[in-house]
C-alpha cells in the first residue's frame, strides 16, 4: 500500500496525464495495479483540490478533476519553497548548478537570458534584479 504522499503524487500524475478532466472512477481506472478504494480515490481528490493542486467541476451527479498547474509549474515551486528553506542560498545553487547534464545547465543558461531580456524590457533594472539575488 502506498503512503499518503505517494498516493497524491500518483493521482496528480493521473491528472496531468490525461487530455481532460477526469471523475474520482476514471482516476481509479488508471490505479489499476493498487488495491484501494473509490472513497479512497475522492478522499485524495478533495485533499488536492483543498491544497490548491487540484480543481473541481460538477457535471451531473460527478465531480470531474484536473491539475491546477502544470506538472512543470509545480515542481518549481516544489524547486523554490526548498531553496527557501537553504541558510546560503547561492551554495545550494552552485550544488544544484554542478549536479545538472550539460543540456540541462544549457536549458538554464537559456531560461535566464530570456528572464533577463522580459526583465529589461519590462522596466528600468531595478525590480528585475531581485529574481537573481541569493
Amino acid at each position: 500500500m502506498r503512503r499518503s504522499g505517494e498516493l497524491e503524487r500518483a493521482i496528480m500524475d493521473a491528472l496531468w496525464e490525461a487530455q481532460e478532466p477526469r471523475t474520482a472512477k476514471e482516476v481509479l481506472a488508471t490505479l489499476a495495479e493498487e488495491k484501494l478504494a473509490h472513497t479512497t480515490v475522492i478522499t485524495v481528490l478533495d485533499r488536492l483540490t483543498r491544497k490548491g493542486l487540484a480543481r473541481r467541476e460538477r457535471v451531473g451527479r460527478s465531480w470531474r478533476y484536473a491539475p491546477a498547474a502544470s506538472r512543470e509549474s509545480y515542481v518549481s515551486s516544489l524547486m523554490i519553497d526548498a531553496l527557501g528553506r537553504a541558510t546560503d542560498r547561492e551554495a545550494v545553487l552552485v550544488h544544484f548548478a554542478h549536479s545538472m547534464s550539460g543540456s540541462e545547465a544549457d536549458a538554464l543558461r537559456s531560461a535566464l537570458a530570456t528572464a533577463d531580456d522580459a526583465d529589461e524590457g519590462d522596466q528600468s533594472g531595478e525590480a528585475g534584479q531581485g529574481r537573481h539575488r541569493a
